[in-house]
């Protein structure tokens, strides 16, 4: 089959490789009939994610057809669609009957890696480095799903992919951020990142009771986008101090909630914090840029809530901790734990409360990913989100 592999920094590539096959009697096999390109992904494209090795299929919103069943699969049959989240997870340990799918025990084949640089270890995700399980990922033809009775939404008949195949990431994750955000009705939530996730967490924070929707971002097409799509009022970073604008905003209280969806690669408009960072990841003396969450804890109001969906990789620098402890702060985060989401979420779907497909600016073959990687990367051709057809 086809399939996007990594093979270093900036350098993705179209190969054809084998065909994956039943590992276990609990795996199902799909034919991928839309996939994605995330934001997410691009931390492994630009060399943030470390244990990546050369020829690792990219990937984690998949949706697709599937062709083959293990033996004790019993909640799939070949021809079902699916949208698979980006979680793996075993539905039976711990964390799962808790619905902390994103922690599962048994999904990560590679624990004793990722125990070793976070305390202990989350579960395995789809295309995402082998710290974190060394599955394939499903920009390809065809994609193996582990412990597939559970890691699946079945999808109707009629309800094209483009509507539900965010349902594997980035609808559900915006959804839990904002989630996590502790809304009460009519609270000002300040969003920073209007990149795809940041779209979706918009439109959950109104679904969650806001009163106002503050979006931070410096592209134009994501601030316009925030604005007609979201109703979200919006700052440009690279016009104005955020921290001020946003005390002018909310009258020197500060937002009820921020939510930093950008994580480890934050721009900083110049500010020295943001030198500092850029300096310290690229001589490999820092891992993350983490401009906003400090901005965000620094905003956010005594009392309030830091919601932290923007996913981060290592160690952090000169984080204000002194302010959000003094300020009384609760900060919540993690990855996501969608399979909590995919059906009530599909329900908003299906009910017409929301068409997921807003995002999408970029419609690609899967022979044009490495081509579409470098477009989203650079935000050309004002570019919010590709798909993917194999």
């Amino acid at each position: 089959m086809k399939a996007l592999c990594w093979y270093g920094t900036g350098d993705v590539r179209v190969e054809t490789v084998p065909d994956p096959k039943i590992l276990n009697p609990r795996d199902a096999i799909i034919k991928i009939t839309t996939a994605a390109i995330c934001g997410s992904d691009l931390h492994l494209y630009n060399g943030f994610m470390p244990t990546m090795e050369r020829g690792d299929i990219l990937g984690h919103e998949n949706m697709g057809e599937v062709v083959e069943v293990g033996s004790e699969v019993k909640k799939l049959k070949v021809g079902d669609r699916i949208v698979t989240p980006f979680t793996i997870s075993c539905g039976e340990c711990f964390f799962c009957q808790k619905q902390l799918w994103s922690l599962c025990d048994n999904s990560n084949p590679n624990a004793k890696i990722a125990a070793t640089a976070m305390g202990h270890s989350p579960a395995g995700l789809f295309g995402f480095s082998h710290m974190l399980g060394g599955f394939a990922g499903g920009q390809a033809e065809y994609l193996r799903i582990p412990f597939a009775d559970v890691g699946h939404v079945k999808i109707p008949d009629g309800i094209p992919d483009e509507k539900v195949l965010f349902l594997s990431d980035i609808f559900p994750t915006g959804y839990m951020g904002a989630e996590n955000c502790q809304i009460e009705g009519g609270d000002t939530v300040a969003i920073w990142g209007c990149g795809p996730v940041g779209q979706f967490a918009i439109k959950s924070a109104w679904m969650f009771g806001a009163g106002r929707v503050i979006a931070i971002d410096n592209v134009p097409e994501r601030l316009r986008m925030a604005e007609e799509q979201g109703k979200a009022e919006t700052i440009n970073f690279d016009d104005v101090n955020v921290y001020d604008r946003l005390m002018e905003m909310t009258g020197g209280r500060g937002p009820d909630s921020c939510m930093d969806v950008v994580g480890c690669e934050a721009h900083a408009g110049g500010t020295l914090d943001g030198v500092v960072d850029a300096v310290k990841t690229a001589t490999y003396l820092g891992t993350d840029r983490p401009h906003v969450l400090r901005q965000a804890i620094m905003s956010c109001r005594k009392g309030g809530t830091v919601s932290v969906p923007g996913v981060y990789v290592g160690f952090l620098d000169k984080i204000p901790f002194g302010a959000a402890m003094n300020k009384g702060l609760t900060i919540k985060m993690g990855q996501t734990h969608v399979h909590r989401y995919l059906q009530p979420l599909l329900e908003k779907i299906e009910a017409g409360e929301i068409d997921p497909s807003f995002v999408i600016t970029h419609r690609m073959k899967l022979d044009d990913a490495p081509e579409g990687y470098k477009i989203f990367k650079d935000k050309k051709d004002e570019c919010i989100k590709i798909v993917l057809k194999p």
